[in-house]
């Protein structure tokens, strides 16, 4: 190998991927590379997880590596089964199997001895301060904090104090476990952090059996070092706790963990905020947390998502330090890119208006063949109904058209895709002025593929037999928000949704469509990226769009 692709190579690492390679180099850890993802299971996840997830699973791929998902379930008040479920679920559609599963809770007694470890060693006190004292006492970013009174207590007494805080001797709120560091550090989280708080609370694995539960930093670096992680990728705000982390294991003298920190990246056109998220969900602007507007892995899953474009997106964008927005554009030119290799393509009509061919024969049936994805030479075909009475795009056809209309019109010549020229001779109107019926001529010499007719239409259109379509609710949905950063808006953030985000139309499918199940993926040939929705039953169809064929949005605004 050359030095130029050497040097090559390794200019397109990112951050992470040279401070492992560099670790390797060096022989730290033994060699071994060890990641994790460690979710709370308060909510469900999003497309910034989306990153974390394939962040730490792809570097343990990349290098050989485990990578572990680990609950941080230390929080029992918001922490359930069902959330926990939902991510494993979330994981694994990623196209990522954990090397293991584990729970902070399987934990709990061994993060129990480290605090007694703590407070043995002189570096751990039990507080009697409420929250709002311990507050105050920690000062401000440009003024030290002051000693608690109960800082001194003997070790005696604090190891006595936290044993009766285990056995729910006190009340909530009524004490806490502090580290004993430095109430004059610049860093405000090493001013004498809280470790343990009392929390009478059912926990989802461990139920009654603990009333005092570790916070964030007690737990998250202890967890990594007992399962050896090396490498402890997080987000930023998590940086300045990376002091606390590094005290923590060096006192406890345990496997030194490292922690590192990229940036999250926030998408335009809707927000991250778990709060405001679950706002719209309890105000029921939108159908649930997998509402395919949302922008939780499981609401793009129902979309139609495919997880390969969401392992391509968070490819694309890179790790950085640096947070950013990112154009929600990327992600969906990824989903397009992807659904045009893997999507069937089938006909539906969203719009219909009924075209009358006078000159084909009345009850006659026969089959056409079309092909299943060009983009796939083995998908093969299959065969679609063709009669005297078909459905078109009501878009596909204009009384008066302008110049540069190309499709049908009085007079005017089309192609039916797979089919047929036909030619428009006459429109029928209703009472009320509106079109109703086009009644048209086929050309018997013009079938595709065969076609010695000489005529030379300018466009295809698609259509449906009427009387071999099946009936189908299509949702038509798009962006969740009507401007690019809702979270930089000082509106209500509710103010700024996207009326249209959600539109509803009874549609025509083909008949080949009859038997579809949630999970595959369609393109509706010139109307866009379509799949099953989970509401689908027997005599019931529900597709959602997942994508348009072309970003409209980037059109609209350069109007």
């Amino acid at each position: 190998m050359s030095n130029n692709t050497e040097t090559s190579e390794k200019e397109s690492l990112n951050f992470l991927e040279e401070i492992i390679e560099r670790d390797l180099a060096e022989g730290k850890n033994d060699g071994a590379v060890r990641t994790r993802f460690p979710p709370e299971p308060n909510g469900y996840l999003h497309i910034g997880h989306a990153s974390a997830i394939c962040i730490n699973f792809g570097l343990a791929q990349k290098y050989n590596g485990t990578c572990n998902l680990r609950f941080d379930d230390t929080n029992p008040v918001t922490e359930e089964t069902e959330y926990v479920e939902s991510i494993l679920k979330d994981v694994r559609w990623l196209g990522f199997e954990p090397d293991n599963i584990f729970y902070a809770s399987d934990y709990f007694e061994k993060l129990y001895e480290f605090a007694v470890k703590l407070i043995k060693m002189g570096l751990a006190y039990v507080d009697d301060s409420t929250p709002e004292e311990i507050a105050k006492m920690k000062g401000t970013p440009t003024q030290p904090g002051v000693d608690s009174p109960y800082r001194n207590r003997s070790v005696e007494e604090n190891l006595d104090l936290f044993e009766r805080m285990r056995k729910g001797e006190f009340e909530e709120g009524s004490k806490v476990l502090r580290a004993k560091i430095d109430m004059a550090s610049p860093n405000m989280i090493m001013r004498d952090p809280v470790l343990y708080r009392i929390k009478f609370a059912h926990h989802h694995r461990t139920g009654d059996q603990w009333c005092i539960y570790p916070l964030y930093d007690m737990a998250h670096g202890q967890c990594d070092s007992i399962e050896k992680i090396t490498h402890s990728i997080c987000t930023l705000e998590f940086a300045p706790h990376r002091e606390l982390y590094d005290w923590l294991i060096e006192k406890l003298e345990i496997f030194p963990s490292k922690q590192y920190e990229f940036a999250r990246r926030n998408l335009t056109y809707t927000v991250m905020s778990k709060r405001k998220l679950l706002q719209l969900v309890n105000e029921k602007y939108v159908a649930g947390w997998d509402d395919p507007r949302m922008p939780t892995i499981s609401a793009m899953r129902r979309r139609g998502y495919p997880p390969a474009a969401i392992r391509e997106f968070v490819k694309r964008i890179g790790v950085s330090k640096r947070e950013n927005i990112v154009d929600i554009s990327l992600l969906e030119f990824c989903v397009r890119e992807e659904l045009n290799k893997v999507s069937k393509r089938v006909m539906a009509v969203l719009d219909p208006i009924k075209v009358v061919l006078t000159n084909y024969p009345e009850g006659q049936t026969e089959m056409l063949e079309t092909e299943n994805n060009p983009e796939d030479p083995n998908s093969g075909n299959r065969e679609l109904p063709f009669s005297r009475e078909l459905w078109i795009e009501r878009g596909d056809f204009m009384e008066n058209p302008p110049k540069k209309f190309f499709r049908l019109s009085p007079g005017g010549l089309a192609r039916l895709k797979s089919a047929y020229i036909i030619q428009c001779d006459e429109v029928v109107k209703n009472d009320a002025g509106e079109i109703v019926e086009l009644r048209c001529t086929y050309f018997p010499d013009s079938k595709s593929g065969q076609d010695t007719s000489g005529l030379r239409p300018k466009a295809t259109i698609h259509w449906l037999s009427v009387p071999h379509a099946i009936s189908a609710e299509v949702r038509l949905y798009d962006r969740l928000f009507q401007v690019e950063d809702p979270s930089a808006d000082e509106r209500d953030f509710k103010e700024l949704l996207n009326p249209d985000s959600l539109i509803v139309k009874n549609a025509w499918l083909e008949p080949s469509l009859a038997d579809v199940t949630a999970g595959e993926y369609y393109q509706f040939i010139r109307l866009g990226y379509f799949t099953p929705d989970p509401d689908t039953r027997p005599g019931k169809l529900v597709f959602n769009r997942t994508a348009t064929l072309r970003d409209d949005w980037a059109k609209m605004k350069g109007k």
